[in-house]
């Protein structure tokens, strides 16, 4: 294939990927801090919420993945129709998120509970079915980390106009643009070069949704993404907070913080992907790890006003992220070859990755939400206690999750003798 046809390709399959992204920084980040400020919700009831439907919403996807395998043997098509179907879906549960039609603690609770039973529904099938779509494409550690950058690339700029767009044009702007996002990311979805199932996915021997659990490298691949994504889960689950009461930053700054965080994920990108070339996957995800570790470590030092050493803090955690977003993937897709089920069992795969993601963020949320109230924060407290505990949460206890998965990746994978 043509460099132009490589680039079309990339671009087509990649822009999905930008909605959805776009919708997974309300979902994950803005969610806790619009329904905790705007309609006093306490943080303990919504972590509670946010974990039940986030795990219940998790133990579903090895199932997704599943379904997704058979649609694949049955042909692309039918995947990029159930697709579009549950793009719809997620929509439908954004607006129902967000625009809650109910006052009152108990009624918001439960309203929060259906809309995001929905939203995730649409956002798991798509998401799977997207995620598998690409693995199925195949290739070596740098065409499958190529797949990869286009599809986090498109979601880094989906996440900066989220981080962004809610702020300077309003939620019912911003749902319009996500409905325009993923009905354009769909039919570039359609057009792009479709993946070839093997002949044993074709006779319908796709693999059972256990199956992905039997092989090794998955298990151990899985220890460190679940590891290192409770680690960055529960500072995106805690960053405003910290923002509004730790650094007692003006609210026009928010948008900037993020805006540089994703910004310079999405500048990292090429950069991490010439690191691949020379050091491999799993040492370049090892060095943004250590790199994380360093920026959180001093980010725990900072305290009202160090608004410029925040900014910093949010670049350089920023470039560690494009490393999280562009490697984890790319490696699961190797393993996915290695194991011999490429071609015929992608969605079991990513069923039990996405499953792994939502539960960081589960954890994340039903964990340090309640942990933080007990500990004497809540939004708009400002006592030492308070602030400390709130430190702690943020910047510390994800160094701790951090760098034992760091030990994990280099003792199981990078180290002499370890399974690759």
């Amino acid at each position: 294939m043509t460099e132009v046809g490589v680039v079309r390709d990339g671009w087509r399959y990649g822009l999905l990927g930008l909605p959805l992204a776009f919708v997974a920084l309300p979902l994950y980040v803005q969610l806790p801090n619009h329904y905790g400020r705007e309609f006093g919700v306490s943080l303990a009831a919504l972590g509670a919420v946010l974990l039940g439907a986030r795990l219940f919403d998790a133990f579903l996807d090895p199932w997704i993945g599943r379904v997704i395998d058979r649609l694949f043997a049955r042909s692309s098509r039918a995947v990029v129709i159930a697709g579009a179907a549950a793009a719809g879906v997620l929509a439908l549960g954004f607006v129902l998120l967000f625009f809650p039609p109910v006052r009152g603690q108990t009624q918001l609770l439960a309203w929060a509970s259906m809309a995001l039973l929905v939203t995730y529904a649409g956002f798991s099938v798509l998401t799977i079915a997207h995620q598998s779509w690409g693995a199925m494409l195949g290739g070596d550690e740098a065409q499958r980390s190529r797949v990869v950058a286009w599809r986090e690339g498109f979601g880094l700029i989906g996440v900066l106009v989220a981080s962004a767009l809610p702020l300077l044009a309003g939620l019912p702007v911003s749902a319009f643009v996500l409905a325009v996002a993923l009905a354009a990311g769909c039919w570039a979805w359609a057009s792009s070069r479709h993946p070839r199932p093997s002949a044993a996915a074709h006779h319908g021997a796709a693999v059972s949704w256990l199956q992905p659990l039997r092989h090794r490298s998955f298990r151990t691949l899985l220890g460190v993404f679940l590891l290192n994504g409770i680690a960055s889960a529960i500072p995106a689950t805690l960053v405003l907070f910290f923002v509004q009461d730790r650094l007692q930053a003006p609210r026009t700054y928010e948008p900037l913080f993020l805006g540089i965080y994703f910004l310079a994920a999405a500048l990292s990108i090429p950069l991490w992907l010439r690191m691949v070339a020379q050091w491999g996957l799993a040492r370049s995800w090892l060095g943004a790890m250590v790199l994380a570790l360093v920026v959180f470590t001093g980010a725990a030092t900072l305290g009202a006003g160090d608004t410029a050493a925040f900014f910093a803090v949010c670049a350089l955690s920023g470039f560690a992220l494009g490393a999280d977003l562009s490697m984890p993937g790319a490696m699961l897709a190797g393993v996915i070859a290695q194991a011999g089920e490429r071609g015929r069992g992608e969605g079991a795969f990513f069923g039990w990755w996405n499953f792994a993601t939502k539960l960081n963020l589960a954890l994340a949320a039903g964990i340090a939400l309640p942990l933080l109230a007990l500990a004497g924060y809540a939004p708009g407290e400002r006592s030492e206690q308070a602030l400390w505990a709130l430190t702690t949460a943020y910047c510390l206890v994800p160094c701790v999750l951090k760098l034992a998965a760091a030990t994990l990746l280099y003792f199981t994978v990078i180290r002499p003798g370890a399974n690759p």
